[in-house]
């Protein structure tokens, strides 16, 4: 056995160790096999050595974030806590880059949490595609509507499109009550969420009373040129193939597109195939489209979501309804 004691700054302890010690027990949690005491600002540990190296090491990244952040959240900790030594050296190294996206409604700072989703704002900010592709749950759709609401305040388009298949509705939109948008708005709801979130709620409605913020399915798009506009198509695993080639096809002068969709729920008839598939496979070969791939590491739900997905993998690889790896892996 051995014992490490570290001495953390006046101002750190409470950080550290959270309301009520819940980040202690946090981190408690992630190790097992140490004895973790804390004391005001001594930090001490006791167990098997090469155990402690790692703790020690994981303690110092919190510390650092902390330096420079001045706070950490439950998910940031937790990230930490399962990383790599380096996996924290990169997330040190893109952290140092990230940046205020923009300030949202009460002074809500929107800004990348992860290191992919700074990957979908490096490549928005260089190419005039782009695609980002992973599981729910991973900040695709809200990073991608910050960087639209962002472009707009700072006159870099004219308006925003925000678009998505409504695949649930099928061929019953009819036996629904109400008119064609009480209809959709169920299907289109995440994205008046992640709206408010960026945009007073009069603001809001004046923008879609007036056009320079419109809301519809995908349907919609169909004969039109998107011309000066940032264009999201959002759960882009449910486009049929044409649709996928309708709507990239709709790019106009000046416009920015962006892709999000997850392979891993596709809710199309089983005779059809996913358009944003055939579309990776495709477009892979023009230098001018990005493509980012997220993961179970940038979940930023509730902790218990990244762990659903890990164990939702295991099932489909046993070949129940198996997702085919060369599709996932192709980007």
């Amino acid at each position: 056995m051995t014992e490490k004691a570290l001495e953390l700054e006046k101002s750190l302890p409470g950080k550290i160790y959270g309301t009520n010690n819940k980040y202690l027990n946090i981190i408690q949690a992630h190790f097992p096999a140490l004895k973790i005491t804390a004391r005001g600002n001594e930090l001490r540990a006791s167990g098997p050595e090469e155990i402690l190296i790692d703790f020690e090491s994981k303690i110092e990244h919190i510390i650092t974030h902390l330096e420079r952040f001045q706070s950490i959240s439950e998910h940031q900790l937790e990230r930490i806590l399962v990383s790599s030594a380096e996996e924290r050296n990169k997330m040190l190294s893109e952290s140092a880059r990230e940046k205020v996206l923009l300030y949202g409604v009460n002074g809500h700072i929107v800004k990348a949490q992860t290191p992919n989703q700074q990957k979908i704002i490096d490549a928005v900010e260089k190419s005039d595609m782009v695609f980002a592709v992973g599981p729910a749950g991973t900040g695709k759709t809200y990073t991608a509507v910050a960087l639209a609401v962002r472009a707009l305040k700072n006159k870099q388009v004219k308006r925003i499109i925000l678009t998505r298949p409504a695949v649930e509705a099928g061929e019953n939109l009819g036996f629904l009550p109400g008119d064609l948008k009480e209809k959709l708005d169920p299907y289109l709801q995440p994205l008046y969420d992640a709206l408010l979130d960026m945009i007073p709620h009069e603001k809001l409605v004046m923008y879609m009373e007036t056009g320079v913020i419109q809301i519809a399915p995908l349907a919609f798009m169909r004969g039109r040129t998107l011309d000066n506009a940032f264009v999201i198509l959002d759960e882009a695993q449910n486009t049929t193939e044409a649709q996928m080639k309708m709507f990239l096809t709709r790019m106009g002068r000046s416009a920015k597109f962006v892709i999000t969709g997850d392979f891993t729920q596709i809710d199309l008839p089983k005779n059809q195939k996913s358009g944003l598939i055939q579309a990776l496979k495709i477009v892979k070969e023009i230098k001018e489209i990005a493509v980012v791939k997220l993961d179970e590491m940038d979940v930023i739900r509730h902790k218990l979501v990244k762990k659903i997905i890990n164990e939702y993998n295991k099932y489909e690889h046993t070949g129940i309804r198996k997702v085919n790896p060369e599709d996932i892996n192709m980007i």
